[in-house]
């Protein structure tokens, strides 16, 4: 490959030209989903507390031990959506330094989020407020762009919004 010139972060184009424009409403025989997302943990109790005990998913695998576990977990009427919690330096790749760097981010809530949403916003606060595993960032608020949602950390720092669905 070679470098597209003038590229405002001076990488590469991966991207497949093509002349003519696109015709993105004639794509209808793909159908992709989200089958998983990952956020990372620093401990595997405490993120079942959160995500299955507080937040209400199910826990659909639990592979490893101590605090090497990868924990699968989703919203039980989504079984097809899944959410992994990971060990993030368990990665044989990850230097020591970008371990301690994850370490960092992580503490100070700026590696890893999700959003999700509910038909009832203030009760799921309110569960997990009462369970007392999360930290609330933001209570249930009328956003200027027109949501209504909350914030939590997990135990492991990771950003949780929440936001109010019809």
């Amino acid at each position: 490959m070679h470098r597209q010139a003038g590229h405002q972060t001076d990488q590469e184009s991966r991207s497949r030209r093509r002349s003519g424009a696109s015709n993105v409403t004639g794509m209808t025989d793909i159908d992709i989903a989200i089958h998983a997302s990952f956020l990372p943990h620093t401990d595997p109790d405490a993120s079942l507390a959160f995500y299955r005990d507080a937040l209400g998913f199910e826990v659909r695998n639990d592979v490893g031990q101590g605090t090497m576990r990868w924990l699968t977990v989703g919203p039980p009427r989504q079984p097809e959506t899944n959410v992994v919690l990971y060990p993030p330096t368990a990665d044989p790749g990850i230097t020591e330094d970008e371990g301690k760097m994850i370490a960092e981010m992580m503490a100070k809530g700026t590696y890893a989020s999700i959003m999700l949403a509910s038909k009832d916003l203030q009760a799921v606060f309110d569960r997990v407020q009462a369970a007392g595993v999360g930290e609330v960032m933001q209570e249930p608020t009328d956003q200027d762009w027109g949501s209504r949602d909350c914030a939590f950390r997990d135990p492991a720092g990771n950003t949780v919004r929440i936001q109010q669905v019809d």
